[in-house]
């Protein structure tokens, strides 16, 4: 995937730069990398092991005018190389991704077919290729849904396309004006038709009138889903909130794979996407904040537990930590999470670094916004309990407690 790294066929491996998540002694490295050393953000194969009995694999990595970081399967017109299978890139992903306990795999981890009929070849399915949680099966979808995408709008095409969209908007300095105006947590409002684990959440729908309620009501930013599977979201949706005079820097909600996706929502009107440590290794994050930074935008990256907390806090350049109250494995929200993952020295290396943290799900009353506001956030990401309100606007004075629009301070 973009942002990440290109694979090659060659004789030798000259990486000499680590991600700081695997620059540990070797007594650290988990045994499952016995056979590999580290770059980039994938195990690289030493010289003389075998990925497969097909072949030898051995990456280059080549960085883009932009920062980025391609990745690209070797091709058999290269030096007569053997091709390298999609699923073995998979396996590059998921490896490094477990050194960081990272337990979403990117991509089933299963090899090619091995059964046969005729000239039909299938693959049974077993629990090496059936997503393990609702978000694992959300990623493998994105991964093939951006695959085909970017087959139809390459990077070149977007970036000539960005030569005429409009500048990004401050989302960071949106929340903390709002969050200096009104004495509160700065207001993400979010845009959302659905979800997988509570369904259609409001029938009439219309994204445009909802963002303008929520603008009226005193939101300082608005995210916006963009996944249509999962949560019957749409860019559509992204672009004629835009297009529609909302002033609001808008977050594009989707779930990034792809540095391409990036770009392109940022062609669509976003000012900030989102980036999820329980997905993406280190390296990712840090590569696609520098993209971010390149076209102005903001990345929210997102954490779940006090290990994804640790490894976000030691990427250079994150400025903006949501926490999400909600456990990706059981769907239980419980919202002292903000509080333990704020607490000693978490919490003060987020002040030395003057990093703004956003509160996530399980946010529906005053009391919940003053118990996270206590626990050190600044700014608030929330939904359903928005959206479902007849007036959109009159919910979040209920939400806050207090009228928190622009006309009424």
């Amino acid at each position: 995937m973009e942002g990440v790294m290109s694979l090659r066929a060659t004789h030798r491996v000259s990486f000499q730069s680590f991600p700081s998540s695997l620059d540990h002694t070797h007594t650290h490295r988990p045994k499952l990398f016995n056979n590999f050393t580290f770059g980039s953000s994938f195990p690289i194969p030493r010289t003389g092991s075998k990925l497969s009995s097909r072949s030898h694999i051995q990456p280059s990595k080549s960085e883009l005018k932009d920062g980025s970081v391609g990745l690209s399967p070797a091709s058999d017109s290269e030096g007569g190389a053997p091709k390298v299978e999609e699923w073995e890139v998979g396996k590059f992903h998921n490896a490094v991704a477990a050194s960081q306990d990272i337990r979403i795999r990117r991509r089933p981890p299963t090899g090619p077919p091995l059964h046969y009929v005729g000239p039909f070849e299938f693959r049974l399915q077993n629990e090496g290729n059936t997503p393990r949680n609702i978000l694992e099966e959300i990623i493998w979808n994105k991964d093939k849904e951006v695959a085909q995408m970017r087959e139809r709008r390459p990077l070149s095409t977007l970036k000539r396309a960005l030569d005429v969209t409009p500048p990004a908007r401050d989302f960071i300095g949106a929340l903390k004006e709002s969050n200096l105006r009104t004495g509160l947590p700065g207001l993400i409002a979010e845009v959302k038709k659905a979800s997988p684990s509570r369904g259609v959440l409001r029938e009439d729908f219309d994204a445009v009138e909802i963002a303008k309620a929520y603008e009226r009501g005193g939101a300082a930013c608005l995210s916006v889903l963009t996944d249509t599977k999962f949560f019957q979201g749409s860019f559509e949706n992204l672009e004629n909130i835009r297009k529609a005079g909302v002033k609001c820097p808008l977050l594009c909600k989707d779930f990034i794979v792809d540095a391409w996706q990036i770009y392109h929502a940022r062609g669509k009107g976003a000012d900030a996407i989102l980036l999820i440590a329980a997905v993406l290794p280190d390296l990712d994050i840090k590569y696609m904040t520098k993209i971010c930074k390149l076209l102005r935008m903001t990345a929210l990256v997102e954490v779940h537990n006090e290990r994804e907390m640790e490894r976000v806090l030691g990427i250079a350049g994150i400025e903006l930590i949501g926490i999400n109250n909600r456990n990706l494995e059981t769907f239980e929200v419980d919202i002292s999470n903000t509080k333990k993952l704020l607490d000693g020295e978490r919490g003060r290396i987020i002040r030395e670094k003057n990093i703004l943290v956003v509160g996530e799900s399980g946010l529906f009353t005053p009391d919940d916004i003053a118990y996270v506001q206590g626990a050190g956030v600044n700014a608030v990401l929330v939904g359903e309990s928005l959206v479902k309100q007849k007036d959109p606007a009159k919910g979040i004075t209920e939400l806050f407690g207090k009228d928190i629009s622009s006309s009424q301070l």
